[in-house]
C-alpha cells in the first residue's frame, strides 16, 4: 500500500444515489419578483401591503375588481352596466378573436368596471378602468359606461371616483372611439354645472385618449406614484424627436412638477385620502372643520 495515498471513506450522505430523497418544492405563485428592485417577495406579503414593494415602494399594477376591493367598504360595491361588451361595428380584421382572448384573460365583459359604493360610510359611484382588457384601451361601450356612470352620479347627486388606466383609444373601432372623447367630456362637464364633486386617480399607464379627455377633468386629480402619465409615450416622442428625453418625464412626480396633478399618493393611504377629500366637500354625515 502507497503510504502516502489517503481515500477518505464515503458516508451514506456523500455520493449517494438515494432517490427517495425529495428536494422541497416551492411553487412559482409563492414569490413575487419586484421589477423596480429585483427583490423577490412573497405573495402573501406584497398582497397584505396592497400590492406595493416594502423594499422599493414600488406600486404593482392592478385589476379592476382589485382596486374596487381595497376602496369600496365591504360588501357595498354594485355593479351597474356589467352586461355592455364590446362587438366589432365596423368588421376590422381579428378583433372578435382579441375581445375574446380579453375576456377569458380577465374575466370581465368591458375594459371597465362602473358602479356605487360606500367609502367610509359615504355613497359614492366609483369607476374603475381594467388593463388586463385590452390594455383599458376606451372603446365605444367603455365610453358609454363611463358616460352613464357620470349621468347617473349627477342625477342622483352623487361624488365619482375614477380610476383611470389605459393606452389609449381603441383603434379596432376607428373614428367611433375617438368620439368617446368628447362624449365622455360632455358628461363630465353636465356633473361639474350641478356642482358635483369629480375626482380622478391616475395610475400606471394612463395615456392617449383618456388622459386628453375625462382623466385630466377632474376637480381634484390625484397620481399613484411612479405612474406614467402622458398622451404619447416616452418611445413615441424619442423617435419623433430624436433625442432622449429627460429622467423621470411623463412620471407622476414629474407631472405634479408641472402642475398638472395635485397629489401623489402612496396607494396604502389612498382609501383615508379620498374620504377626507369628500368629507371636506360635504359629503357624508360627519362634517370636517
Amino acid at each position: 500500500m502507497d503510504l502516502f495515498t489517503f481515500i477518505k471513506p464515503k458516508n451514506e450522505l456523500e455520493g449517494s444515489d438515494n432517490t427517495d430523497v425529495k428536494k422541497p418544492y416551492v411553487p412559482d405563485e409563492m414569490w413575487e419578483k419586484c421589477p423596480e428592485c429585483g427583490t423577490l417577495l412573497l405573495t402573501t406579503d406584497i398582497e397584505e401591503n396592497l400590492r406595493v414593494c416594502s423594499k422599493c415602494n414600488h406600486h404593482f399594477r392592478l385589476n379592476a375588481r382589485e382596486r374596487i376591493d381595497i376602496i369600496a367598504d365591504n360588501d357595498t360595491f354594485v355593479e351597474m352596466d356589467a352586461d355592455m361588451e364590446s362587438v366589432n361595428i365596423i368588421d376590422f380584421p381579428g378583433y372578435d378573436e382579441k375581445l375574446e382572448k380579453s375576456k377569458k384573460r380577465s374575466g370581465e365583459n368591458e375594459s371597465v368596471i362602473c358602479g356605487t359604493c360606500k367609502l367610509e360610510g359615504i355613497e359614492t359611484v366609483l369607476v374603475s378602468m381594467n388593463s388586463e382588457f385590452m390594455m383599458g384601451s376606451m372603446g365605444t361601450v367603455t365610453g358609454d359606461k363611463i358616460t352613464r356612470a357620470f349621468e347617473y352620479a349627477t342625477e342622483k347627486r352623487l361624488p365619482i371616483i375614477v380610476f383611470t388606466v389605459s393606452g389609449g383609444a381603441r383603434m379596432q373601432e376607428g373614428i367611433l372611439s375617438l368620439m368617446q372623447m368628447a362624449k365622455t367630456s360632455g358628461a363630465v362637464k353636465m356633473h361639474s354645472d350641478a356642482g358635483l364633486l369629480y375626482i380622478t386617480v391616475l395610475t400606471d399607464p394612463t395615456s392617449g385618449g383618456v388622459t386628453a379627455s375625462f382623466a385630466m377633468e377632474g376637480d381634484i386629480i390625484l397620481a399613484e406614484p411612479k405612474a406614467l402619465i402622458a398622451f404619447a409615450g416616452p418611445r413615441v416622442i424619442e423617435q419623433t424627436i430624436r433625442q432622449k428625453l429627460p429622467k423621470d418625464f411623463q412620471t407622476a412626480e414629474f407631472v405634479l412638477q408641472k402642475g398638472f396633478v395635485d397629489k401623489v399618493v402612496d396607494r396604502r393611504n389612498l382609501k383615508e385620502t379620498l374620504s377626507h377629500l369628500l368629507k371636506i366637500h360635504n359629503y357624508g354625515e360627519d362634517e370636517v372643520l
